[in-house]
């Protein structure tokens, strides 16, 4: 049989899974002891495998994490009130499944930024579409859309994310027109679609930071009542790990 015309074709075809698994039967040994349904098999399992890569890397590219991080990387050994059980829990994405929301709070440097970038991958590796952005970019964002008449689009796109990781939240007051984008934006998402939240700030301060009273009770309570809470505490990861776990 003259395989590279046929691997050629199935290139052609944009089935390059199974091209590279055709190659890989030419050139190792064993193959040609199997039938051809095991063969034939093997090479849709591939394709398959090279398909599911490809998606996963276009879902990581979209995603936009500030931070290389995975759950199978977090550090628990460093006493900062990190449960692992709760971790692996949310790891299930079970949450995001069922359109729930995760605050992550804490001091500076103890992790949020990378627990917030490992859920977000996790999301993405599950088939999930996930997008991290900085609360200032979101709202810089917002309103240079509604400025130059893309609002409406905007909105609709993030309303679309799976799980959208808001970090910095809280840094400072809200101005009115944020505290509107906000309450737009988690009108869109509430009981359809889940965000992560990660703060210096206690979640109990968050209404006083939002400001209006009555615009603050609209936005959480679409947030907190379905939310799982990690109450980060302690010393900064960053002593003993400078650019492994951030936020």
């Amino acid at each position: 049989m003259l395989y590279q015309p046929t691997i050629d074709k199935l290139q052609q075809l944009r089935l390059s899974g199974m091209a590279k698994g055709l190659e890989e039967q030419q050139n190792e040994n064993g193959y040609e002891r199997l039938t051809f349904e095991d063969r034939l098999g093997l090479l849709v399992d591939r394709e398959m495998t090279e398909r599911d890569n490809h998606r996963l890397a276009i879902r990581l590219h979209k995603a936009k994490l500030r931070l290389t991080a995975t759950i199978e990387d977090i550090d628990y050994r460093h006493p900062r009130n990190l449960d692992k059980s709760t971790m692996l829990a949310l790891a299930s994405c079970r949450w995001i499944r069922e359109h729930q929301n995760c605050f992550i709070t804490g001091p500076t440097g103890v992790g949020k930024s990378y627990i917030a970038c490992a859920l977000a991958h996790k999301a993405c590796r599950e088939g999930y579409r996930a997008l991290y952005i900085r609360a200032s970019a979101l709202f810089d964002d917002l309103i240079l859309a509604k400025a130059d008449g893309r609002y409406k689009r905007l909105l609709a796109n993030y309303a679309r994310i799976d799980l959208l990781v808001i970090d910095d939240w809280g840094l400072s007051s809200l101005a009115e027109d944020q505290r509107h984008h906000m309450h737009e934006l988690m009108e869109d998402r509430y009981d359809l679609r889940s965000t992560l939240l990660a703060s210096q700030v206690p979640v109990e301060k968050w209404h006083t930071i939002i400001g209006d009273p009555s615009r603050a009770d609209a936005i959480l309570d679409r947030l907190v009542h379905n939310a799982h809470k990690i109450a980060l505490k302690g010393d900064s990861l960053r002593k003993k790990h400078p650019k492994v776990q951030e936020g």
